[in-house]
């Protein structure tokens, strides 16, 4: 699993450690202090902040001694905030798969593997613009910022960032897999231009004709 600067940065911070508490468990004010040796308005403070932000949420209460106490819980937005194992995983798959088919066959199966993905959302009596729309809709539910922009005549479907993340900076092929996928979904051949630099971003070029995308153009 790897972990990047911000990460490492943000869970060597308290309220960092009061998330990774939190992982674990639902923990109330009074664990988490012992836990962290704070004082129970310190963590108060820490847990204001981190609700305010949508991490951490009150779920129930604990029956104790006394009166009873609120328990704390991680969101489903706080997951992100976690190591993704995709990069390296993606990564030995690439390897893997070329090692034992060969470049044109992992080609082929990373395309298959964008259609398939592309195969829910792809309606055949939607007019161009619904299926640009899509495409770019798609590529952003994947994390990819997507936008559909129009240059010298020619349209493309750009990312400002990549939905595969780091992992196309290493093995650029898996770029196919995202460029099959938007060809799928705009029912147009796609061609992958994408940046492979330190901070991949995703490009597709469309083979469209000039007005084909006019209404597009306007938004």
């Amino acid at each position: 699993m790897v972990s990047t600067r911000w990460d490492q940065r943000f869970f060597s911070t308290t309220r960092g450690q009061i998330v990774s508490l939190l992982r674990c468990a639902g923990k109330t004010v009074d664990e988490l202090a012992a836990a962290l040796g704070l004082t129970d308005n310190a963590v108060r403070s820490h847990l204001a902040t981190l609700e305010r932000d949508g991490l951490i949420e009150q779920r129930g209460a604990r029956r104790g001694k006394g009166k009873p106490a609120l328990a704390y819980e991680l969101t489903a937005e706080a997951d992100s905030l976690f190591p993704k194992a995709h990069v390296p995983v993606l990564l030995e798959l690439a390897h893997t798969m070329e090692d034992q088919l060969g470049a044109e066959q992992t080609e082929q199966l990373l395309r298959a593997a964008g259609r398939r993905l592309a195969s829910e959302r792809v309606q055949a009596d939607e007019d161009l613009e619904v299926r640009l729309a899509t495409a770019v809709q798609v590529l952003n539910e994947l994390g990819g910022l997507a936008v559909l922009e129009v240059r010298d005549g020619e349209y493309y479907v750009r990312g400002y960032s990549c939905p595969l993340g780091a992992a196309t900076h290493e093995r650029p092929q898996l770029c196919q897999l995202a460029e099959a996928l938007v060809a799928e979904v705009v029912g147009v051949s796609a061609h992958e231009c994408c940046d492979h630099g330190d901070r991949p971003r995703c490009c597709f070029r469309l083979d469209l004709p000039v007005d084909a995308g006019e209404p597009m153009r306007s938004r």
